[in-house]
């Protein structure tokens, strides 16, 4: 996988074989990415705009995989994307606002993934390239257009690809969304999903009833807390849309 790290024999005149694969520290199956220190999801509050449960679910996967996120919402010039941005702050995730187009915020997002292997991911449109090109114009990406009447960009990112910025940051650029599919909706998630919610975690303990799903319970401390307003309700919303997706998942699917 792209970010593994292995041992080689060296054979000469530029070749090589693996020997050994190294222990991973965590690992995606689609994108095919490993050791990731932070998965940075990038959107758009503009044409495309990006559906914050497809966010939801990749930050649930990323919890489960001791990954850190940093959301990043790209074309801020076309759209400030307030509410957005307080959507992910209010829910404890560190979150920038940035302009491909003007340069707007792309010097705090260097500083943000300096020294650390960062796994760049997004919707189709949202300007993944866009961003890379402007963290290092050496890299001239190829940057797809977005179609006014589908509302969605074209695939520009077809595989996975490690990038070395000009200050040292390491990136794994990967394909929008659509790869990352049902391989990483699991049991493992199923069995874990209230824990990959990281506002929900101060109130698990204090449900009613043993067991609870933080549905629809009586007694439920997460619902408590998303009537008082100290847990998002658009991200409560996503989780009981998770939580439909994966409960019919049976041990013999693993």
């Amino acid at each position: 996988m792209v970010g593994d790290y292995v041992e080689i024999i060296d054979l000469g005149n530029g070749e090589g074989r693996v020997e050994e694969i190294l222990p991973r520290r965590n690992y995606f199956e689609r994108p095919s990415v490993a050791n990731i220190d932070q998965l940075v999801i990038i959107c758009s509050n503009a044409i495309p705009k990006t559906e914050p449960y497809l966010v939801d679910r990749m930050t649930a996967v990323a919890a489960l995989k001791k990954c850190d996120v940093l959301i990043c919402i790209n074309k801020c010039d076309l759209d400030p994307a307030e509410d957005l941005a307080a959507y992910y702050t209010a829910s404890g995730f560190s979150t920038l606002c940035v302009s491909a187009e003007t340069g707007e915020g792309i010097d705090r997002l260097r500083a943000a993934i300096g020294g650390k292997l960062s796994a760049f991911t997004g919707n189709s449109g949202v300007g993944k390239s866009s961003i890379l090109n402007a963290l290092d114009p050496g890299f001239q990406i190829q940057v797809g257009e977005v179609s006014a009447a589908l509302g969605r960009g074209r695939h520009t990112t077809r595989h996975v690809e490690l990038y070395h910025t000009a200050d040292g940051a390491e990136i794994i650029d990967t394909p929008g969304f659509s790869s990352f599919e049902a391989d990483e909706l699991n049991l493992e998630l199923k069995h874990h999903l209230p824990e990959t919610f990281p506002e929900f975690i101060p109130y698990l303990d204090h449900c009613r009833f043993v067991g609870c799903s933080h549905t629809k319970e009586k007694g439920c401390a997460v619902l408590d807390a998303v009537q008082d307003g100290k847990i998002v309700k658009g991200r409560h919303d996503s989780y009981i849309r998770l939580y439909q997706e994966l409960k019919d998942l049976k041990e013999w699917q693993n």
